[in-house]
């Protein structure tokens, strides 16, 4: 079976309730799961709390504000930083303030060491602010503890679908190359290595089918991490470091904007020569996982949004932003304060 048919029976298993680890022997299995509690408690479990970056972005800037609800896992929180402005959220919201020039208003409602099985309540938490725009950050807690991916996809889809169903649009970082991880040994990293690219591949099917678009985040512990691992990893050599949670907020920046109708006019249209096409969503997902920082996105071909071999998707490479002034959290004057935190104040 090809990578993109099984990135399709994978989202096919996680539809239907299937397992899809059918390629791992019982006694492979135990054997990394053994191994993999080796590498947590190596790694150590993440306790305690990130800044909390929700709050008023944009001084000055006109409004109505656009609201940004960040959901997710640590790499979302941005654990192991000090000051919320090296949060990705801090860092994606003045970057949304800075091109649109607008006001932002960001709700965190991601935590520390979640699971894609965690996004149900924390979606019923930022679905009253009405965001615009959700991003969404999950999956790496779901290799390391190893959930079947049938279900962490299941659960991600799930969400998406509320989240689109209420008129909010999606961006979905998919899960990160976790086989850079230094904890992790062989041959768990190169399982790791599989199992979080084929998860990632999986999101992107089941994100698509719900009308979210996704953004592969390989290369935020990827090649780049790779190379330089004492600046891009934090202290406990698996949470990035506050140059490299800027590093992941800069990749998912462009796409978020093009989510609020944002992006330059000059990508309109994809670019053929850039990489940039139309492709059935499976081929687009393992290429995506391939090709660190792409966006993928559902669009339709002859008036109809899925041919002969699934979905059509825009496969895009979006040109990094210019990385605005960080700024912290402001409380806001409370004029146009939604309206849950007037009432939480």
């Amino acid at each position: 079976m090809g990578k993109a048919g099984a990135a399709r029976k994978l989202a096919a298993a996680a539809a239907f309730g299937g397992g899809g680890l059918s390629a791992l022997g019982g006694g492979l299995y135990g054997v990394l799961t053994v191994e993999a509690k080796l590498a947590r408690r190596t790694i150590g479990n993440a306790d305690g709390e990130a800044p909390d970056a929700t709050g008023w972005y944009g001084r000055g800037r006109p409004g109505p504000a656009l609201k940004i609800a960040l959901l997710g896992d640590s790499s979302a929180a941005g654990y192991g930083v000090d000051l919320v402005t090296e949060t990705p959220g801090a860092v994606l919201a003045n970057g949304v303030a800075e091109h649109a020039d607008r006001r932002v208003y960001l709700r965190e409602v991601c935590k520390v060491g979640a699971e894609s099985s965690d996004l149900g309540g924390q979606i019923d938490r930022a679905l009253p602010i009405e965001p615009d725009v959700a991003v969404i950050l999950i999956g790496a807690n779901d290799v390391t503890h190893t959930v079947l991916p049938s279900q962490s996809v299941r659960h991600l889809s799930e969400g998406v679908r509320r989240l689109v169903d209420a008129g909010v649009e999606v961006v979905v970082g998919t899960c990160p190359d976790l086989g850079t991880i230094q904890p992790i040994m062989p041959p768990l990293k190169q399982v790791a290595r599989a199992w979080s690219r084929r998860l990632a591949a999986a999101q992107t099917i089941g994100v698509i089918k719900e009308g979210g678009r996704t953004v592969s985040l390989a290369a935020v512990l990827g090649p780049e991490f790779a190379a330089a691992p004492a600046l891009l990893f934090g202290p406990d050599q698996f949470h990035p470091s506050a140059e490299g949670y800027r590093s992941l907020a800069t990749v998912l920046l462009p796409s978020v904007l093009a989510s609020l109708g944002l992006a330059p006019d000059d990508e309109e249209r994809p670019e053929p020569y850039r990489g940039e096409g139309v492709l059935p969503v499976a081929a687009a997902a393992v290429r995506a996982v391939a090709m660190p920082g792409t966006e993928l996105d559902g669009t339709e071909v002859a008036g109809n949004r899925a041919g002969v071999r699934g979905l059509w998707v825009e496969l895009r490479h979006r040109r990094r932003r210019p990385q605005a002034e960080g700024e912290g959290p402001d409380a806001g004057d409370g004029a146009d304060q939604p309206v849950q935190e007037q009432a939480s104040s």
